[in-house]
């Protein structure tokens, strides 16, 4: 009697199988795709654009650059901006990628990210598009007042100290210090931002009050150094996302200048 070998178990009938475990995940990490291409190209570039706007506007006539407070008002009023422009597209981005994890009956099945746009405002209504802007909104203050205004004083610093030039070299040891700014900034607001969207139920009443609570009871449970806990994966990645931002914007406005503004 001739043995069966079964399929995968060294016969000539064995085939690669792909797991639909992996296929649902390779598609769960696309689908917010295009949500996260227009957060970024409605957010950044608002953000980055408006800084650079005010910045030249409030340079001196005999080209003293703006105080290191008036830089970090700059960077509040852009980012502040630049959240509000960008929060539908990360109202969009936030279903999109929550949406392959909930039962299928409950799945919205948006097909891209002005799918997504369009099908909220007509169902949700147009101010859908903008929930959860306020936070948002706190958190871009809090982290391009640090971000723009340290890497434009640090940038300048380097400039003064004689030992550097408007290049390359100097722009990306300007945006590391930035990084490391921005990330001693932005961690306690995250942490913040994190814990009251994760905020259970006690009692029938919320686990914090407000951010302040947050911040509070964390240093007084955690400790001090907890809001920071984390320091050095985050900086590793918002230090190169910082050094590849700030390179690009200064070749692209150096651009910019010599090809509309030279003569």
């Amino acid at each position: 009697m001739a043995a069966t070998t079964s399929p995968g178990a060294g016969g000539v009938d064995a085939k690669p199988r792909t797991s639909p475990k992996s296929v649902k995940f390779l598609f769960g990490g696309l689908a917010g795709l295009s949500a996260g291409l227009l957060r970024q190209a409605t957010y950044t570039t608002t953000r980055l654009g408006i800084y650079t706007v005010l910045f030249e506007r409030l340079t001196g006539a005999d080209g003293t650059p703006p105080g290191f407070l008036l830089k970090a008002l700059i960077g509040m009023t852009a980012g502040a901006t630049g959240a509000f422009v960008g929060t539908p597209a990360e109202v969009a981005l936030i279903r999109m990628t929550a949406d392959g994890r909930l039962p299928p009956d409950q799945r919205r099945g948006y097909k891209n990210v002005f799918n997504a746009l369009i099908r909220i405002a007509r169902e949700e209504g147009v101010p859908t598009l903008w929930r959860g802007c306020i936070p948002t909104m706190a958190r871009a203050v809090v982290v391009n007042a640090a971000q723009l205004a340290s890497y434009s004083q640090s940038k300048q610093f380097l400039l003064d100290s004689g030992y550097f030039s408007d290049n390359i070299l100097c722009h990306f040891c300007a945006s590391m210090i930035s990084g490391l700014v921005t990330t001693a900034a932005s961690m306690p607001v995250d942490i913040v931002k994190t814990r009251i969207q994760n905020m259970r139920m006690i009692d029938g009443k919320p686990e914090y009050k407000n951010g302040l609570d947050v911040l509070v009871k964390v240093v007084r449970y955690e400790g001090f150094f907890s809001l920071w806990k984390g320091f050095t994966p985050y900086y590793a990645r918002l230090g190169p996302h910082t050094v590849l931002t700030f390179i690009f914007l200064e070749q692209m406005n150096k651009a910019y200048k010599r090809v509309f503004l030279s003569g």
